[in-house]
């Protein structure tokens, strides 16, 4: 089986991908390991850049019909005091909140929005166990069932931090290390217990409660490689940590945190590809990039790569001519927004994180917050920063 463009992963990344390529006229399948797109505890911020992709495209009326909350904000709570240190209101977008959106919705959207151009094709339990080669370049791929997949111009690697290509060593990596690791799980939401987004830091405690309506999803955040000291200390422990820090919220009652078979790990990584791609291979989103959760950028992130590989290789493509010495320039495009985002979540961890789950007394905010709390027209800058992101694209790629 013969497709000009194979993607490897059906996640934000890859099925992006894969719908601007065949909006644009060429053939492309996309190859995703699971069943389906329902996944819990995956990243869920559709942020403003992200929205502002499908409003080029036409397609943020459509998006904005599915289930989400909308967060135009972000406030924190440092050793028991509120404070306000964003604002995403004022953006001159056409969405200008993140859109709390279950990542299964959004990439069904993203699905059924493909399906209505003749060259997508999206094989659901697809597992790809490996890469063909041909001549010096990378040529297709091999499934867990023992078929292949051949691509006759270009294999992109979209399947996460996990991906085959930093598996199988193809491409080099460089670490830049995380302090932490996320404990995921759900606690109960009552009817008043209101908004939509929480933080807590206190001395060893930094916690998110994401409002999911009928629950609160929990990041528990724990030195890394501390997840089986945490999970020996009980769940009741977790859930009395969540109620310290919330003592105004009502957590308790049946459902959510029962037993440790409901806590999900994340294992929490900060890396780059050193390259991105070879002949006849490219990697982008977070098989190019690992991102911190920190200000739930990693989806957006991988959008803005799509884009961008669409944008610069959708002409020789559409033409039939393989694009390898094009790949560099995918890279090039798309390499200094990810060493800058990177870099202020490396400074975050480093220096907020760490500090507070090593222990150090947390007695009051730093300056910055308490100064963003105080001039409310500050609160744009990290507001514009997290919600459209560095060097933002716009869709090139035409509407064959």
């Amino acid at each position: 089986m013969t497709d000009p463009v194979v993607i490897v992963g059906g996640g934000p990344a890859g099925m992006m991908c894969a719908l601007l390529l065949a909006r644009a006229g060429i053939g492309v399948r996309v190859l995703e390991k699971h069943k389906d797109f329902l996944r819990d505890f995956r990243g869920d911020t559709v942020h403003p850049s992200t929205m502002e992709v499908l409003h080029q495209l036409g397609l943020l009326e459509r998006f904005l019909q599915r289930p989400h909350e909308n967060v135009d904000g972000a406030q924190i709570r440092v050793a028991g005091v509120d404070y306000t240190i964003g604002d995403l209101s004022h953006l001159n977008v056409a969405a200008p909140f993140i859109a709390m959106m279950p990542q299964w919705e959004f990439l069904d959207f993203l699905r059924d929005e493909a399906e209505k151009f003749p060259g997508f094709q999206l094989e659901m339990e697809a597992e790809v166990t490996g890469f063909t080669e041909e001549e010096g370049r990378i040529a297709g791929v091999q499934l867990a069932d023992g078929s292949h997949r051949r691509a006759s111009l270009l294999t992109i690697a979209c399947d996460g931090r996990g991906s085959l290509v930093r598996r199988q060593a193809m491409l080099p990596v460089t670490q830049l290390g995380a302090p932490m690791d996320v404990l995921w799980f759900r606690l109960p939401k009552h009817p008043h217990n209101g908004e939509k987004l929480r933080g807590a830091v206190d001395t060893g405690r930094m916690i998110v409660l994401i409002d999911r309506r009928d629950y609160w999803q929990v990041a528990f955040l724990i030195p890394k490689g501390a997840a089986d000291a945490v999970r020996a200390k009980g769940v009741g422990w977790i859930r009395e940590q969540c109620q310290a820090a919330f003592p105004e919220l009502d957590l308790g009652g049946a459902g959510g945190l029962e037993s440790e078979a409901d806590l999900f790990l994340l294992s929490v990584a900060l890396d780059r590809l050193d390259t991105w791609h070879r002949p006849g291979l490219l990697a982008i989103g977070d098989a190019a990039h690992a991102m911190s959760p920190i200000g739930g950028i990693g989806i957006n992130l991988a959008i803005q790569d799509a884009v961008a590989t669409a944008n610069l290789l959708w002409q020789r493509l559409a033409m039939g001519r393989p694009a390898d010495d094009l790949l560099q320039q995918v890279q090039q495009r798309r390499l200094f927004p990810t060493r800058v985002i990177q870099a202020g979540q490396k400074a975050a961890q480093d220096n907020v994180i760490g500090a507070v789950l090593s222990g150090q007394p947390i007695t009051r905010a730093p300056w910055p917050v308490r100064l963003l709390n105080r001039v409310p027209l500050l609160r744009r800058i990290p507001g514009r920063i997290i919600g459209l992101g560095v060097r933002r694209e716009r869709v090139e790629s035409p509407l064959a």
